[in-house]
């Protein structure tokens, strides 16, 4: 993977200039059409998950695409477009295709930023707490602490008692420094199971122990 930069095409650039925590289908027409060759499916339908999904990821999700180490059938981010073509709300593919524009790596391969690809899920499929938290984790890793939140509450909206929601809202808010409200869903989430101990650690040394 080389450290290369993708250039925005023109309308993509002027368009998320102006974008905010979450996509509007009809103002994100520089993400283009969700119409593909093959798909799209659901990445949660079962059905797709069975004759569909194993087709797609034996080809370009690959354990070395989805590490960011090398691409399949090209670069790295070929691949993880043409799985989130075929699967817009493939939660993995998701993941690493934020890791790669966080870390700063070649889009080489890419037809969209990375936000694109998250405004394409949304448009996809609305319902789907999951690609909600992912973009929440992505807007906070670039400092927009306020469109996290919104997106995280979207997601509490779709699935109001999911203790990973919560907790990664909790890790959210205590990254804006509102302890309390981290400390209240950090609460919900313990007490739904959630297994690991960061944002407990988290709150007992800003001085918030649950």
């Amino acid at each position: 993977m080389t450290a290369s930069r993708f250039f925005l095409p023109v309308l993509a650039a002027a368009v998320l200039a102006t974008m905010g925590s979450s996509a509007n289908a009809q103002d994100m027409t520089a993400c283009g059409s969700l119409e593909n060759a093959y798909g799209p499916f659901d990445y949660r339908d079962p059905v797709a998950r069975r004759d569909n999904l194993p087709i797609v990821e034996r080809h370009h999700f690959t354990t070395d695409v989805e590490l960011l180490k090398a691409g399949s059938t090209g670069y790295v981010a070929t691949d993880l477009e043409y799985t989130l073509r075929a699967f817009p709300n493939h939660h993995r593919a998701l993941n690493s295709m934020s890791k790669l524009a966080l870390s700063g790596g070649s889009m080489a391969g890419a037809n969209y930023p990375a936000e694109c690809y998250f405004d394409r899920a949304i448009r996809w499929r609305p319902d789907d707490e999951t690609v909600r938290m992912i973009y929440g984790n992505y807007l906070a890793k670039r400092g927009k602490t306020e469109a996290a939140v919104l997106e995280y509450q979207r997601a509490l909206e779709i699935a109001p008692n999911s203790p990973e929601v919560h907790y990664n809202l909790g890790l959210v808010y205590v990254q804006a420094g509102d302890f309390a409200k981290a400390r209240e869903h950090a609460k919900v989430a313990y007490a739904g199971g959630y297994p690991l101990p960061g944002l407990r650690n988290k709150l007992r040394r800003a001085g918030y122990p649950l």
